[in-house]
């Protein structure tokens, strides 16, 4: 094999200095003769492991073999027949841990830029205006959506196609769930990206009403019993923050990184003509070492800030994807690792001022196969910050299981619902993505999105 088809052609990116100052987006992605010479290296493995790892099943052989062949419009066509959002997930879904991981040319070389060249096309078909709204008539059967998240816009989408009449209900006065409120305009552009992949489901006759509290505004049972819908898809998502519970948590100048990421993403916090302003401070720890905190302190950065990454493992512990660590460093972000938080600390008027922090050396691994981190006594230093944003994760807000006649939930307060199915304890009540799982990836919500798709349309067609 020669050298040439092992090695990736490399992808623009802004200049490190300069992208640490602005929210413009970091990563530039392929141009034409770029990603024709990337699709070239595809070797059309008879099996590809490839499609098996792609939550969502797009046949990723033929799309690349279309653009290969200049065919880009077709490409789209045929990534449209899986997914509602290609150009969010060519920019955020953890392709190396999925369909790049299987790539056999990652074997001895560098697997295929699958997620570049799905956003390549996504762009394509976007500047191009390509139509993507083919669908079947309509069957006359009224199916619910709860969230405009990446769940709950895949199964609307899919559903709308089979020609079922789909409403989507949104808490928030804008349609896109985490990708407008928790992932920063540097890795995902709002106006250019999320809205045109939301205005792609709108095409197909889906609905959305914004501003609907689900559990508040109207019941799982209301929609039901009195306005007539057949089934009900939950995609709530998991927007409750979690905290360390350790004493200063509650002083001014902590956040947690929803709080922090919302009110910048959403909210234009970064913005000076906007009315929703966000004081970052002059340093900032993070406590967390996930994609959700790589967001935060990456922000935080570009807000003016020296910002500190504070995670109680090593490394090569750290859940988030190695992309987004190698941007924050490029970036200029530290790392404080084995280091954790016992206590914020604040000044007279309750503000933080310092955290006070304990040195950790790995012990034996936990249940979740890392190593444990253990406390190394007499290791207790302060850390001066004037913010502290935590980003520990989160959990589903228990407003619709709790205003939901037999929904069960488990200890974690999320929905159970079944793996293939997505149904729940209630009939035709369906749930997937973080509402079910606790906060996971864009592409596994998508997926759980496309499985209750199947499984309403199955249930609605006996």
């Amino acid at each position: 094999m020669d050298n040439e088809r092992m090695k990736k052609v490399p992808v623009r990116e802004q200049d490190p200095k300069l992208r640490a100052h602005n929210f413009e987006e970091v990563c530039l992605g392929y141009n034409k003769e770029e990603a024709v010479k990337e699709a070239s290296r595809c070797l059309h493995c008879k099996k590809p492991m490839c499609v098996s790892k792609c939550p969502v099943s797009i046949d990723i052989p033929e799309f690349i073999e279309h653009i290969k062949n200049e065919e880009f419009e077709e490409a789209a066509k045929v990534i449209a027949k899986s997914s509602a959002l290609p150009a969010v997930c060519g920019r955020v879904c953890p392709q190396e841990s999925q369909c790049e991981g299987k790539c056999v040319l990652g074997i001895k070389g560098e697997a295929v830029s699958i997620g570049k060249l799905e956003r390549f096309v996504a762009d394509f078909s976007r500047e191009n205006n390509v139509d993507l709204s083919e669908k079947q008539p309509s069957n006359g059967k009224k199916v619910a959506v709860i969230g405009s998240g990446p769940s709950g816009l895949t199964c609307a989408g899919d559903l709308a196609k089979l020609g079922y009449d789909v409403t989507i209900f949104e808490a928030l006065h804008e349609a896109g769930g985490v990708l407008v409120y928790g992932i920063p305009e540097f890795r995902l552009p709002k106006e250019t990206v999320v809205k045109h992949e939301v205005e792609n489901v709108k095409k197909l006759g889906v609905k959305i009403e914004t501003n609907v509290i689900i559990g508040r505004t109207v019941t799982i049972d209301e929609l039901v019993n009195e306005e007539g819908f057949d089934a009900v898809f939950i995609g709530s998502g998991a927007g409750l923050p979690k905290f360390m519970g350790i004493p200063g948590e509650n002083l001014n100048g902590v956040f947690s990184a929803n709080e922090f990421l919302t009110r910048n993403n959403l909210m234009k916090a970064f913005k000076e003509d906007y009315d929703t302003p966000i004081k970052a401070g002059k340093k900032v720890a993070v406590v967390g070492g996930g994609n959700v905190a790589m967001d935060a302190a990456r922000t935080a950065l570009r807000l003016g800030a020296e910002v500190h990454i504070v995670y109680r493992r090593s490394e090569s512990e750290l859940p988030a994807r190695a992309e987004e660590v190698h941007h924050a460093k490029e970036e200029g972000i530290i790392f404080d690792l084995l280091t954790n938080p016992v206590e914020i600390i604040g000044d007279e008027n309750g503000w933080v001022k310092g955290m006070k922090c304990v040195k950790m050396e790995l012990g034996e691994p936990d249940a979740s196969g890392r190593r444990r981190p253990v406390e190394i006594a007499g290791s207790e230093f302060v850390m001066e910050v004037d913010t502290v944003i935590m980003s520990l994760g989160t959990s589903p807000n228990p407003l619709i299981s709790s205003t939901t006649k037999g929904l069960e939930i488990n200890k974690r307060k999320c929905i159970v619902a079944q793996e293939e199915t997505g149904l729940t304890s209630r009939e035709g009540v369906y749930a997937g993505g973080d509402a079910v799982t606790g906060a996971a990836t864009v592409i596994l919500a998508m997926g759980a999105g496309k499985k209750a798709a199947n499984a309403i349309h199955q249930y609605l067609s006996e």
